[in-house]
């Protein structure tokens, strides 16, 4: 019996075989790399860099020190907690009442509705942002022609700060209430109904037994839900911007108009690139909180 005999011919081919995988996944991870990590990556340089005329010069620091003293940058992080506080929870509260109401036997021709309220989901942002701004318009719009019909002043909604905002609040909670009910409505119909029937037997009511059956088994869907709803909402821009552009009198700008207005507007790409790592690490740190708070304690 020699000292050293060859692998097995058999073995080869296996070891070839463990690579096949990675061979597979090495395009995307190519793509994902150029295309993501690179930019990501680069925008941290960026930010530690201010243009002067017209040369980038290093700063250090700087950037995220004129954060702290910029009172646009408080506004816009002001206004889009307020719409975090605010507009999430009622919009996550109606899809969730929704996603109950669609999943009732009660409901005849449940598919239609189901269609109906997350067809708002596909419209794109712009298209309905526009034709939100013209429904709200103050002297031609739909809405304020109806409230006249019942004896109502015009209203403001796109000119004053508050109704901005409110106009603003009810935009999104349009566009987003179905999207979320379906994906509560597709783990609510993974609850067991013998826990309704168990509940009912135990003297259980319609409201007993939504909050310890519906809510417990909706749980894993409502972190979700909230968590990319606190990402969307942070991240917003298209809707303020289409609808009043920030105003009026920045009553509606959001981290993403102003990192959006830094960047093109006034060209300092650097502060733009410290907002934007600023608001990666405030979604960051939500998220690990959301996680905390409605995650699995087990």
């Amino acid at each position: 019996m020699s000292p050293a005999s060859p692998l097995p011919t058999a073995a080869r081919p296996r070891r070839r075989g463990r690579a096949a995988p990675y061979l597979f996944v090495l395009p995307a991870l190519l793509l994902f790399a150029v295309f993501k990590l690179y930019p990501i990556a680069w925008s941290f340089v960026i930010s530690l860099h201010r243009t002067v005329a017209g040369r980038d010069t290093f700063v250090g620091l700087d950037n995220y020190a004129r954060l702290l003293d910029d009172p646009l940058m408080r506004t816009a992080l002001r206004n889009t907690l307020v719409i975090l506080v605010v507009q999430v929870p009622l919009m996550l509260a109606l899809a969730t009442g929704l996603a109950v109401a669609l999943d009732s036997r009660l409901l005849k021709g449940r598919p239609v509705f189901r269609l109906g309220f997350f067809l708002p989901m596909v419209t794109g942002l712009v298209a309905y942002g526009i034709v939100f701004s013209v429904l709200l318009n103050k002297d031609y719009g739909l809405v304020n022609w109806a409230l006249g019909t019942v004896g109502v002043d015009p209203v403001p909604w796109l000119t004053e700060g508050t109704w901005a905002r409110i106009s603003l609040g009810l935009a999104l909670t349009w566009h987003y209430t179905g999207y979320n009910a379906v994906i509560l409505l597709a783990r609510l119909q993974t609850v067991p109904r013998e826990l309704y029937d168990a509940a009912a037997v135990d003297g259980a009511g319609a409201l007993g037994a939504f909050r310890h059956v519906t809510l417990p088994g909706l749980r894993p869907a409502l972190l979700l839900t909230t968590v990319l709803s606190t990402i969307g909402t942070l991240q917003l821009f298209d809707e303020p911007t289409v609808l009043t552009g920030g105003g009026p009198d920045n009553a509606t700008l959001t981290i993403g108009v102003y990192l959006y207005r830094n960047a093109f507007t006034y060209f300092d790409f650097g502060y733009a690139s410290a907002v934007a790592y600023v608001l990666t690490v405030l979604i960051g740190l939500l998220g690990l909180l959301q996680f905390r708070l409605l995650g699995d304690k087990q």
